[in-house]
């Protein structure tokens, strides 16, 4: 396969070669607001209380066509008719699609002239991808904070969000989870004590550009530095989105040739940048060069998509991509307010594909760190057939303080769900050593201690129990 044919071969809209230095093609298509902002905020509040899943208190499961229902008095009439309608633009008849509410509002007042073949098409999002003071302005009420950011438009992360995404925002509330995320603020310029642009050493351990040997038997590989919605978090803020990281051949083979020469690595993750703003074609032919290195036994794949462009997840890449199990993927769900009917659909598709999802979740100040905030999260993954895997402690990339909780916090959180709820939905709580020292586990204290033959034990209740432990105390084992 030629560069050029690699690069090339489809007619996807997303420029590879430069994503960032480029305009998107096309006009945003802001129009004349036509549905108020209480309408909206309605809207949120519906949304929030049964977006396809419970709700962490008892009572029934609520779908989205339940909560179009209870806005349809306040939606105008091509809202109306939009409710319930068969996924034309994945080219799937079988498949009805609903979509969420505020989604629903947000495009009767912004995109009113698009239709729901484009509006469904990943690559019409990627174009449309709000990135400019003007577009904000227009859908956001912005603080002081967000617009000088936007308009002096110089942070080390580039700035976007996609129409799907952007529609999840509240218009009003730049304290808002999902906002917060998403739309720059001044306080990424406050660096503090212990920050670093690559905190987990990662070009260190790079013996090949873009890819990362850090654990001896699996690696990392960054086939693209795009995104199609940046996290203000990012770990990877340092390189993302500036074009550095390209998926052309010659970069490509080298990754390959040294895995070839590397019989010790059997398992790779795909990441970057996100592998899923690549064409199903080029992610076809880097899967099928891993797939044909024999110690190579799997391989996993980390991407936001399903949160923030849901429309990716197609039935034609899932047919793709079942060529090539065992392949897990790694999904990324911040916030309860992100498992929205779309979601759900895009993680049915890979799970039905069978293909294993995990969620790996941030935890970040004012946005997920509160136990039941994470207990709805969790929940709603597990409905959405998605596995909670890791806590992220964030990392301490620079400019990220105002993100970052105590570690304090991730264990009362881990401790409000072990015995809280089934142990599916309790994810363990990582840190990812600043330096290159790769994952660290953190838990609540649950071991007391010793008395003669027995462990003392703590449960989620904080009552201690013994468990008989004879032979360790024979060796002189000494828990404390």
């Amino acid at each position: 396969m030629t560069e050029s044919s690699f690069v090339g071969a489809d007619s996807s809209p997303v420029s590879l070669g430069s994503p960032e230095v480029e305009e998107p093609p096309g006009s945003v298509g802001l129009s004349t607001p036509q549905t108020s902002i209480d309408t909206i905020k309605a809207a949120a509040r519906v949304s929030r209380d049964g977006l396809g899943s419970r709700t962490s208190g008892s009572g029934p499961t609520t779908n989205s066509t339940t909560v179009l229902s209870a806005v349809a008095d306040r939606a105008p009439a091509t809202a109306k008719a939009q409710s319930t309608r068969i996924d034309a633009a994945h080219r799937d008849p079988g498949s009805v699609r609903h979509e969420n509410a505020l989604t629903t509002l947000f495009r009767e007042r912004f995109f009113p002239d698009t239709s729901d073949a484009d509006w469904d098409d990943w690559r019409w999002q990627s174009r449309h991808r709000i990135r400019t003071l003007e577009q904000f302005e227009k859908m956001l009420d912005l603080s002081v904070e967000e617009r000088d950011v936007l308009a002096d438009g110089g942070t080390l992360l580039p700035t976007a969000v996609t129409p799907y995404y952007m529609s999840l925002l509240d218009p009003e509330n730049p304290l808002q989870a999902l906002r917060k995320t998403v739309v720059p603020t001044t306080r990424e310029f406050q660096r503090s004590p212990g920050e670093a642009d690559d905190p987990l050493g990662e070009d260190g351990h790079s013996p090949v550009p873009g890819l990362v040997h850090r654990y001896p038997d699996r690696v990392l590989l960054l086939p693209l530095d795009f995104c199609s919605t940046y996290c203000r978090y990012c770990t990877r803020s340092r390189v993302v989105g500036h074009g550095e990281i390209q998926p052309n051949v010659q970069r490509l083979e080298a990754i390959f040739h040294y895995l070839e020469e590397s019989p010790q690595v059997r398992d790779v993750l795909i990441s970057g940048g996100d592998p899923l703003a690549l064409s199903d074609e080029k992610l076809d032919w880097i899967l099928g060069r891993l797939q044909a290195i024999p110690h190579i036994e799997f391989v996993r794949i980390g991407t936001k998509m399903p949160a923030v462009l849901p429309q990716r997840i197609t039935p034609e890449l899932c047919t793709m991509l079942r060529k090539y199990h065992p392949l897990w993927m790694s999904v990324h769900f911040l916030h309860p307010d992100e498992c929205t009917p779309e979601a759900k659909q895009a993680c049915s598709r890979l799970a039905d594909a069978g293909i294993p999802l995990g969620s790996q979740t941030v935890l970040l100040k004012g946005v997920n760190d509160d136990v039941d905030i994470m207990k709805q999260l969790v929940h709603r993954l597990l409905l959405m057939r998605v596995r909670p895997y890791y806590l992220y402690q964030c990392d301490p990339i620079s400019g990220s303080a105002h993100f970052r909780t105590p570690v304090s916090k991730g264990l009362e959180i881990i401790q409000g769900l072990r015995g809280h709820t089934t142990g599916y939905a309790a994810p363990t709580y990582v840190i990812d050593a600043p330096g290159g020292g790769g994952k660290i586990v953190l838990q609540p204290d649950s071991v007391v201690g010793r008395e003669g033959n027995d462990v003392l034990l703590r449960n989620f209740e904080g009552k201690v129990f013994r468990y008989p432990d004879h032979e360790g105390g024979a060796v002189g084992t000494h828990l404390s």
